[in-house]
């Protein structure tokens, strides 16, 4: 019985198909990256709109957060971003894109240059930061569309308390969205791009040529600055020490490479396209930064920025309605919520991505984590509950989201160290290394100033990891192979075989004396002979962290000995799954015998199990084929002796 088989045992209800319509069936390798059909591949530019719906949102609310964290300085804070992002992040996503080209970022590569349970338990505790970031894109996005909305100047002043209410509204509205069917994604993100970058282009170049003609505002910074700061080099430090609260201006990079699937052409191809977009998004979003910052700390009272403030959380809007008019800075609104609202969409189309690429492959999380419905669903949830906890305050997330992201860019820096420094890229390990420090020190100093997102992603860490080890004990008896295969030689020894009579093994020298030695404990315990067409079978383990794969069995002649040798995450699915295999295949029931392991704590038995694939191996090769065979007529026999 296959887990499908399994699947189909669950009472079937409209509710469940609805909620579980597109789940991938367990051959589907859900650790394949995720490839888009040729038809549905994109220009580059075209794919950097679906970025930049994440990445270039965060002008509706940066330059006012960037305005609260450093005050005067603000401009000079951003420019040191802006540097971190051109110099730092940006060399070292062009290396991720071109590592790891096909969607599934940093947290991959980790996986692959930590093998076994080092790089899976290291990529559950980034998943915490990952949902971090999306879901305070969610709650972060829709709180400020909802600033821009209650701010607009025809809306009425009585709806200035329904901040919450507002962004749960946009928050369901979001998830609603994701329920019925989402599609067209690209041209939508394409339109909303180009028209947001448009109007911003309009309101601040206003704001920038303001600036210049009006020297005596210029100065008047000037002179805060100097009643503030001692010297240069006081400013440069205090600007160092702000700049990791506005870290949220990094937010595009990790999802500039989860679409690269997205880009038209074959991989070299590919990778060009990436790297083109996420230069090119990196260079408009600098500009308009360092633009913006310094004429909204010009421009704009340090009072409107404050809570309740008009500038607070939509400082260019507020450029918008005050240079160029109510009806231009509404049309400047709506382009801000429809951009914010879509990145909300970009990021759980992020999570949704995510999720399926490693927990259930972990056999971490239940099976219906694979399906879109139930996540959207899950998320939803959490965005409401984080948006309850924050009332939907926009500079109160900014250091939840800038941990997120921050640690996200932390990890792909260590990333593209670590594979340089295997690759003995000396020069390049060095570079990437120093860059990895700068990011280090920007999260720990954002986590001692702003603990929350810390709070936040280790709360997500723990739910992650608790449900993922219960996921992992409740389906530790599931078959857990996808496919089986059987080469020549092992269909020869089936069919040759007459009855299947298989003495489970544990290979160790391998030579002839432990082949013996094995065949008179048959005879002793089973009374069974080596004429009657005995085979030996062996199953090796190389890496128990996996849960699931392909099955092949290998035949060979031994000693005078008949084996089947096969690899597997562990011993005892892998016998029940070949068991039921050579049953459902040549028509006969399978015997397998085995000898009483040596005794032992059963919860060491079971620890064992859990993590290393061993454990009591006979009586859990029986549960799993009690699981998967109810009939016990037809189920493959187990004996031990």
């Amino acid at each position: 019985m296959t887990e499908v088989d399994q699947r189909a045992a669950v009472p079937d209800t409209p509710l469940r198909r609805w909620l579980l319509k597109g789940l991938p069936t367990p051959e589907t390798p859900v650790n394949r990256p995720a490839e888009e059909p040729a038809g549905h591949r994109h220009r580059w530019w075209q794919v950097m709109c679906l970025t930049g719906v994440d990445y270039f949102s965060t002008l509706g609310y940066q330059p006012g957060i960037a305005a609260l964290a450093a005050g005067a300085l603000s401009p000079v804070a951003t420019l040191l971003l802006v540097a971190l992002t051109l110099l730092g992040a940006l060399p070292v996503y062009r290396k991720v894109a071109a590592d790891s080209p096909n969607g599934l970022g940093s947290l991959s590569m980790l996986e692959r240059l930590l093998p076994g349970w080092r790089g899976k338990l290291l990529v559950l505790f980034l998943l915490g930061f990952v949902a971090t970031a999306f879901v305070i894109t969610i709650t972060l996005s829709a709180a400020d569309a909802t600033a821009h909305i209650l701010h607009n100047p025809f809306v009425p002043h009585s709806w200035a308390g329904w901040q919450v209410p507002v962004t749960l509204a946009l928050i369901a509205a979001l998830g609603g969205v994701f329920l019925t069917g989402f599609s067209e994604a690209i041209s939508i993100a394409v339109v909303l791009v180009a028209v947001y970058l448009l109007l911003n282009l309009v309101v601040v170049g206003t704001a920038v040529q303001r600036v210049l003609t009006r020297p005596e505002q210029v100065a008047g910074w000037r002179d805060v600055l100097a009643s503030d700061y001692s010297s240069p080099i006081a400013m440069v430090a205090v600007a160092l020490y702000v700049m990791p609260k506005l870290a949220l201006g990094l937010s595009g990079f990790e999802t500039g490479v989860a679409v690269m699937p997205l880009v038209k052409g074959e991989l070299a191809e590919r990778i060009r396209g990436a790297r083109k977009l996420l230069t090119t998004a990196a260079v408009i979003m600098s500009v308009f930064l360092i633009t913006s910052s310094v004429a909204t700390t010009v421009l704009i009272p340090a009072a409107e920025f404050a809570e309740g403030g008009s500038a607070n959380g939509r400082a260019l809007a507020y450029l918008a309605h005050l240079y160029l008019g109510d009806w231009f800075g509404t049309a400047y609104d709506l382009s801000t919520i429809a951009i914010l609202w879509f990145a909300g969409a970009s990021a759980l189309a992020g999570l949704l991505n995510i999720v399926p690429r490693y927990l259930p492959r972990y056999g971490m999380a239940p099976d219906w984590t694979r399906a879109t419905r139930p996540m959207v669903l899950v998320f939803t949830g959490i965005a409401f509950l984080i948006t309850l906890v924050f009332g939907a305050e926009v500079e109160a997330q900014g250091g939840a989201y800038a941990t997120g992201v921050l640690a996200l860019i932390l990890s792909a820096g260590v990333a593209v160290t670590l594979a340089a420094w295997t690759g003995r890229r000396l020069k390049a390990a060095a570079f990437f290394g120093l860059i990895s420090l700068i990011f280090a020190y920007a999260t720990v100093a954002n986590i001692i100033e702003r603990p929350d997102g810390l709070v936040i992603a280790l709360l997500f860490v723990l739910a992650i990891v608790v449900i993922s080890l219960v996921s992992r004990a409740t389906r530790s008896t599931e078959l857990r192979v996808t496919t089986i295969s059987l080469d020549d030689c092992a269909r020869r020894f089936i069919n040759e075989a007459g009855e299947i009579y298989l003495i489970a093994n544990e290979p160790h020298t391998r030579d002839a004396k432990e082949y013996v030695d094995k065949a008179r404990e048959a005879w002793e315990l089973h009374r069974l002979r080596t004429s009657e067409g005995l085979l030996f079978l062996e199953v090796t383990i190389p890496d128990a962290s996996e849960f699931a794969g392909e099955l092949r069995v290998v035949g060979e002649e031994r000693h005078g000995f008949r084996v089947l040798r096969l690899q597997s995450t562990t011993v005892a699915n892998s016998i029940a799954a070949l068991l039921l295999h050579l049953r459902d295949r040549y028509g006969k029931t399978p015997h397998v015998y085995f000898h009483w392991a040596v005794e032992g704590n059963p919860i060491g038995a079971l620890l064992r199990y859990l993590v290393f694939g061993g454990g009591d191996v006979p009586p859990l090769t029986r549960e799993v084929l009690r699981q998967a065979e109810p009939d016990p007529a037809r189920r493959p026999l187990v004996h031990v002796g």
